[in-house]
C-alpha cells in the first residue's frame, strides 16, 4: 500500500505523456501539478507516441534534450521517458509522485492496453512509485475542454493521494466533454469494453501502391453502469483503479486440475 499523504506541498512530481514534451495537455497537467507542490519535473516525448503502448526502447541508444530547467525531452516512448526520468535524469532523488497526461482524448475500456499515457503511469508504478493516467474526451468537432480537467484534477489528486492505494494499482483517470461547471460528480469505476480498429480504410499512395490505415472507430459499450464509458459518456469524471497483475486466478486454479 502507498501510504496516505495529507499534505503534497513537499512531494517531487514527474509528469510524462504520449502527446510529445510541446502537446498542449502536459502545460495544462504542470500547471496542475504546480498547486500540489514547487517541486515538479516534466521527462515527456520529443514527439508523439499515441498508441505506444507499454514499450521499451532496447534497439537504438535514446537522446535526452535538456529544454529548459526540470523540463527535458527523449526521443523515445513514453516508457522510455519515465524510465530515463527516474533513473538518469532525477537520478539525485527519485519522484513521490507520477502524473502522465493530460492525454488529448480519453483512455477507457481497452483502450489503456494500448496507451502511451496509462504505460507512462504504469512504468511509475512498476517503479515503486505511485501514478495516474489523465486523459481528457474529446468529442470532434468539439473543441478541447481542458478547463475541465484543469478545474478538476488538483482536488482529485489531492483525494487520492490522502487515501493512499495498493501498490501493484495506478489510478486512470477521464474527464468527460463538457465544461466544468456541468461535471455530474466524480465516480470510483471499473474498466467497460472499446475496441479500435474496426474502421480499416484501404488506399493507394501516389506511386500507386496499396496502404492501409487503422482508423479511429470504436465499438463501446455506453450504456453499462459503473464502467468508465458510461460514467464519462454521461458527464461524470471516471476514477478506474488499474492493477498491472495480469494473471487470472480462477482460471489458475481450474488450468492446475489439467496437471
Amino acid at each position: 500500500m502507498f501510504e496516505p499523504v495529507s499534505d503534497p506541498s513537499g512531494l517531487r512530481i514527474l509528469i510524462s505523456n504520449d502527446d510529445g514534451i510541446l502537446a498542449p495537455g502536459i502545460k495544462v497537467l504542470e500547471r496542475i501539478a504546480r498547486t500540489l507542490s514547487r517541486d515538479v519535473w516534466v521527462v515527456a516525448p520529443e514527439t508523439e507516441q499515441s498508441a505506444a503502448g507499454h514499450s521499451l526502447t532496447i534497439r537504438r541508444p535514446l537522446r535526452v534534450r535538456k529544454v529548459s530547467s526540470r523540463r527535458y525531452a527523449v526521443d523515445g516512448t513514453p516508457t522510455d521517458a519515465v524510465l530515463l526520468g527516474v533513473n538518469h535524469v532525477m537520478n539525485g532523488r527519485k519522484p513521490d509522485l507520477v502524473l502522465s497526461g493530460i492525454n488529448r482524448g480519453a483512455n477507457l475500456g481497452e483502450d489503456v492496453t494500448y496507451s502511451g499515457t496509462v504505460a507512462a503511469a504504469m512504468e511509475g508504478t512498476i517503479l515503486g512509485i505511485p501514478a495516474i493516467a489523465l486523459s481528457q474526451y474529446v468529442s470532434h468537432p468539439h473543441p478541447v475542454k481542458w478547463g475541465t480537467a484543469e478545474h478538476w484534477a488538483p482536488g482529485i489528486i489531492r483525494r487520492l493521494l490522502a487515501k493512499g492505494w495498493s501498490r501493484n494499482v495506478l489510478i486512470n483517470i477521464n474527464f468527460p466533454d463538457v465544461i466544468a461547471a456541468s461535471v455530474s460528480g466524480v465516480e470510483i469505476t471499473r474498466q467497460g469494453k472499446r475496441k479500435i480498429g474496426d474502421d480499416i480504410m484501404e488506399r493507394q499512395d501516389p506511386r500507386g501502391e496499396p496502404y492501409v490505415w487503422i482508423g479511429a472507430q470504436r465499438a463501446e459499450e455506453r450504456s453499462t453502469p459503473g464502467t468508465d464509458i458510461e460514467a464519462v459518456c454521461r458527464g461524470a469524471i471516471s476514477v478506474t483503479p488499474l492493477c498491472f497483475d495480469l494473471t487470472h486466478r480462477g482460471d489458475m486454479a481450474a488450468l492446475e486440475s489439467a496437471f
